[in-house]
């Protein structure tokens, strides 16, 4: 079983990050392709990755249901800027926490994420509506800033309607 998993999980993280560099590097931001995810090799986000390997979704849901939380994405999401859980900072008027706009490069990063994502635990079945379709899914309940859920949901649309080439030519022509 261990071996299963270690090697379910390597294999996952490496076919994840490898697409997501190739879109990114599609899209013209070929830092953040390189730079992508590295966390996940870190001792704190792979054990419980292979621990709660499955294949088929994210092994932090599996964790979150064992334990009620994911110390894995807990780290990762504190690590990684195209995470918009990452954006939240309190507020000097609210004194709550709050979401704060993302930079444009990891909202296009976070978009060469999810569609990975997508494709990764999609496999054949994928098409370019899954990852708007997953977006709007918990659209409702997620906190995220209102400027950077408009433009990410854009991006989704594009790629839903005009397609991969349509959308990372977009992001080329926003990218400085």
């Amino acid at each position: 079983m261990f071996l299963h998993n270690f090697t379910g999980h390597l294999s996952t993280v490496l076919k994840h990050r490898h697409m997501v560099m190739k879109h990114c590097f599609k899209a013209g931001i070929f830092m953040r392709g390189i730079t992508h995810d590295l966390s996940k090799f870190s001792p704190t986000e792979f054990i419980q990755g292979v621990k709660y390997f499955q294949g088929n979704r994210s092994p932090n849901e599996s964790e979150r249901e064992d334990i009620g939380y994911s110390k894995a994405w807990m780290h990762h999401k504190g690590r990684n800027k195209h995470h918009f859980e990452y954006w939240t900072d309190y507020s000097t008027v609210t004194k709550r926490l709050e979401p704060v706009p993302m930079p444009d490069e990891f909202i296009f990063e976070m978009f060469c994420d999810r569609v990975a994502a997508s494709k990764i635990y999609n496999k054949e079945k994928y098409n370019n509506s899954m990852p708007l379709e997953y977006f709007l899914k918990a659209k409702k309940n997620r906190i995220i800033e209102k400027k950077t859920a408009e433009k990410l949901e854009f991006l989704l649309r594009l790629l839903a309607e005009k397609g991969e080439e349509e959308t990372f030519r977009f992001i080329r022509r926003h990218t400085r």
